[in-house]
């Protein structure tokens, strides 16, 4: 008779049915995730580990579990402390232009060292956040060594999870294989490789929000805001009133960012996502009402992140004047 493979203990937990399932203790779930990460499970207990955590729905223990294994496998030299801002960023643009780069440019010309990371290109017909920095001249990295060079520069840069945790890029590209969304979307939002003090962090459904903040809770996160952002990017949706969950030390909460006048704004609308329309609103060459709204507001839910006794009116505010006083010069013009 074959031994028992040591990653079954993980699978039965979470697969005994109705009344024997249990969810994983924090350090189970840390040992059960370092195991995936080092390719210690058989392909069909990772399958079947992370479909079960699916239907279970994970909780905020297990994700502070699994987001300490992540960063205890991450590539080393990482310049600690060099970001004030974490931004993650691995949903990618279906519908709409990726404007949170540009409240992204905004808050690094403001003085905040904005850190990004994004996985591969998990599901087609999406622009993501590299291919579209890449496109607008916007730093993007390659090593830790780049990353705190280009932060300290220009005050923004971005690096691929596949350089910097591998095993878990993996992990994130078997979408296509398993058919759905599993806990590494989750977690990677969570990862703040950086250890920035801020955190602005999107879900695809709202009943997450609470979820990441009491993971960023047991993780020790300072301070961390959480909502339903546009196609799941951290990208304010101006025709929605915009739930904000907030972690600040030991206080939470929630605010509401209100969502624009209907007479302001355009209708929703559907096209397909390029970064030609970014460069031409920042420089000024050509107006973007909805653009010019997200951008804005989502720049206005950082600022509130970043300085919590402030309104949202307030926000807003700091925001129309950092774009007033814009680098336009920042992005070169359309070649």
């Amino acid at each position: 008779m074959n031994p028992e493979h040591p990653f079954a203990q993980y699978v039965r937990i979470l697969g005994r049915g109705r009344t024997g399932t249990r969810g994983l203790s924090r350090e189970e779930a840390r040992e059960a995730f370092a195991m995936l990460l080092r390719g210690d499970a058989d392909p069909l207990q990772v399958g079947a580990f992370l479909m079960l955590l699916r239907v279970k729905e994970e909780t905020g223990d297990e994700l502070a579990g699994f987001v300490e294994a992540c960063r205890a496998q991450l590539a080393p030299a990482r310049p600690l402390g060099s970001a004030t801002l974490d931004w993650p960023s691995y949903a990618g643009k279906r519908r709409e232009h990726p404007w949170y780069l540009l409240a992204a440019l905004l808050l690094a010309g403001s003085g905040q060292r904005v850190f990004l990371h994004g996985g591969s290109a998990h599901t087609p017909g999406r622009l993501y956040t590299d291919e579209a920095m890449r496109a607008l001249g916007l730093p993007v990295a390659d090593t830790w060594q780049a990353v705190a060079a280009q932060l300290a520069d220009g005050g923004i840069s971005y690096l691929s999870l596949g350089q910097f945790c591998p095993d878990l890029d993996h992990l994130l590209g078997l979408k296509p294989v398993l058919g759905l969304r599993s806990c590494v979307n989750t977690l990677t939002r969570m990862l703040n490789p950086l250890q920035a003090p801020y955190s602005l962090q999107s879900v695809f459904h709202p009943a997450y929000a609470r979820l990441h903040r009491e993971a960023d809770q047991h993780l020790g996160q300072p301070h961390a805001m959480v909502f339903k952002g546009e196609a799941g990017e951290a990208e304010i949706r101006p025709h929605a009133d915009n739930r904000l969950t907030w972690l600040h030390e030991d206080a939470t909460g929630e605010t509401t960012l209100p969502r624009r006048p209907a007479d302001s704004l355009p209708a929703k609308r559907e096209v397909t996502p390029s970064v030609a329309p970014l460069r031409r609103l920042w420089r000024g060459e050509e107006e973007d009402a909805l653009g010019l709204a997200a951008t804005l507001d989502t720049t206005a839910a950082a600022l509130l992140l970043l300085h919590p006794e402030q309104s949202p009116e307030q926000a807003r505010e700091q925001a129309v004047a950092l774009w007033d006083r814009r680098d336009r010069g920042r992005l070169p013009a359309c070649p």
